[in-house]
């Protein structure tokens, strides 16, 4: 017999006005593990979070946390939920008055924790955020990647057994979204799991050992990355693009060479299970410009959500 998830939402819904924003949304995440919820914008993702932390309250559906023997459902646990779980926004909601350890310090307080604790937990949340030698800065004396690692270590001050992250390093350089990259799997190792929300698939990829893929405020896929993959794309995938590139998305010779063709911008996506006779093909064209690849989360995003432009809001 398995043991019950860790969080456990079932046909959650909530719409604005006569729109569905989140229509009957199910998932489970164990203990452990990292789900990661992608989709393009206005997708229900954000909205997803907030109903889970209490903030928006549903229209229909239950959010339900196991843990300690006891079950516990929104909103009438909220409390005792909130006090198990970690958040981290999208944007910063750092006291810019107060430097990295009273950040820590203040917050630490609406849990409960006294100077003891905190005097114990300040110094390792600081080192695990690699924010020891700031510890007197003010959040405005740090850089972005810093400020992100500081929200990360705010969000662990009550030792959560479930963190909800949205778009954590969203605007963060590849260096400081590598070394957040590397905080994240230490916490999986030690057990904690994550509610991820992104829009980078190699960070989806990289950190989540499941996806739940959003659109339009429904499910429309769900399992593991690679698996996904595997499912709904073909193997590979040559790209080409550069003068006239355009012109073979319609050509007679190649288009039965690969399964399927699409156009985005400048560059022709040819998916194919084998694309060693459309390379041969395509060498006869010595004005293009070609990339041949594994079929990868971003294919798989795109050919499950399109390749339109969703606009914010």
């Amino acid at each position: 017999m398995h043991p019950p998830p860790l969080l456990e939402v079932t046909d959650l819904r909530k719409r604005y006005g006569g729109s569905a924003v989140v229509d009957g949304v199910t998932f489970a995440i164990a203990p452990g593990e990292c789900l990661g919820v992608i989709g393009p914008n206005g997708a229900g993702k954000t909205t997803t979070i907030r109903m889970c932390l209490g903030l928006t309250a549903p229209d229909g559906g239950t959010v339900r946390l196991h843990a300690g023997g006891a079950t516990l459902q929104m909103p009438e646990d909220a409390l005792a939920i909130k006090a198990q779980l970690g958040v981290v926004t999208q944007f910063d909601t750092l006291d810019p008055d107060f430097t990295c350890a009273e950040n820590l310090a203040v917050f630490g307080r609406y849990f409960g924790l006294g100077a003891r604790a905190m005097g114990e937990r300040i110094p390792r949340l600081l080192e695990f955020a690699a924010l020891t030698h700031k510890a007197g800065a003010k959040p405005g004396e740090l850089s972005g990647g810093m400020r992100r690692r500081l929200s990360l270590a705010r969000a662990l001050v009550n030792e959560p057994r479930l963190l909800l992250l949205d778009e954590p390093t969203t605007g963060l350089d590849p260096q400081a979204r590598h070394l957040l990259w590397e905080r994240l799997q230490l916490l999986l190792q030690q057990g904690t799991s994550i509610l991820l929300t992104t829009h980078f698939m190699d960070e989806a990829e990289r950190l989540c050992s499941r996806l739940l893929v959003l659109d339009h405020g429904r499910k429309i896929a769900e399992g593991r990355p690679r698996e996904l993959i595997a499912e709904h794309l073909e193997r590979e995938v040559v790209e080409a693009y550069g003068n006239g590139a355009l012109a073979l998305a319609g050509d007679a010779q190649l288009r039965p060479l690969a399964q399927r063709v699409e156009v985005s911008g400048e560059t022709v996506f040819f998916y194919t299970g084998d694309a060693r006779p459309l390379l041969q093909a395509l060498a006869a064209h010595a004005h293009l410009r070609t990339l041949h690849r594994p079929a990868n989360l971003e294919d798989l995003f795109l050919k499950l959500t399109g390749r339109q432009i969703r606009e914010e809001g």
